[in-house]
């Protein structure tokens, strides 16, 4: 009887170290590249450590080009977070995590001016016992921003396949039921024609047809 028990123990203690495993897990996903003007756009970037049990110092330079442009530093992070005088003073937000892998910011209430090349350079310094090497990355979003949202072709696709699907599956249901409809008619077609049969039948005859009975 103590073997369930055990078994509920060692299930939920593989569970919390599966569920500690994918938490840890870290994947580099792109930003997105169009947003809606007067809306909050996430600038995504992500780079994984490859070493997380060695401990590092990190340090994160946004910079903005616009169409055109040069390059200008708009926010530094640093230890501690740093927004540069720029045209986004007052609405960048620091979106990263506490492990330094995420180093997002997000621009509030974007406007069409916003439209350019945002870079995302990541510096970190590992902390070895003989030495320290410097591991360098970049991220670079071509943001740009529209007066009004369009409609995501992927949504256009999704809905056409629904309607085809729904339009076969009518038409699949309207074929079933005059299948069935027919088999019924046929089937009480059938059945009047052995009832008239039996009926035409002399009663001598259905007495003749009549199953015997033994005692």
């Amino acid at each position: 009887m103590a073997a369930p028990p055990r078994l509920l123990c060692a299930a939920a203690l593989a569970l919390l170290l599966w569920a500690g495993f994918c938490s840890s897990v870290c994947v580099e996903v792109p930003s997105e590249t169009e947003a809606v003007q007067g809306t909050d756009m996430k600038l995504l970037c992500i780079s994984c450590m490859k070493r997380e049990e060695v401990t590092a110092s990190t340090v994160v330079e946004w910079f903005y080009r616009p169409n055109g442009g040069k390059d200008e530093p708009i926010y530094e992070y640093r230890k501690t977070n740093h927004e540069f005088p720029s045209r986004f003073s007052g609405r960048i937000q620091w979106n990263g995590s506490k492990d330094m892998q995420d180093v997002s910011i997000t621009v509030v209430n974007v406007t069409l001016n916003d439209s350019g090349v945002y870079t995302c350079n990541i510096t970190r310094e590992f902390e070895f016992e003989i030495h320290r090497p410097l591991f360098q990355s970049s991220r670079v979003i071509h943001l740009t921003v529209v007066e009004e949202a369009g409609e995501d072709f992927t949504s256009v696709i999704s809905e056409i396949m629904m309607y085809i699907l729904l339009v076969f599956l009518t038409l699949w249901l309207l074929i079933e039921m005059i299948y069935c409809y027919r088999k019924v008619s046929k089937a009480e077609e059938a059945a009047q024609e052995n009832a008239t049969d039996y009926l035409a039948i002399p009663s001598e005859n259905k007495e003749n047809c009549a199953v015997p009975v033994e005692e």
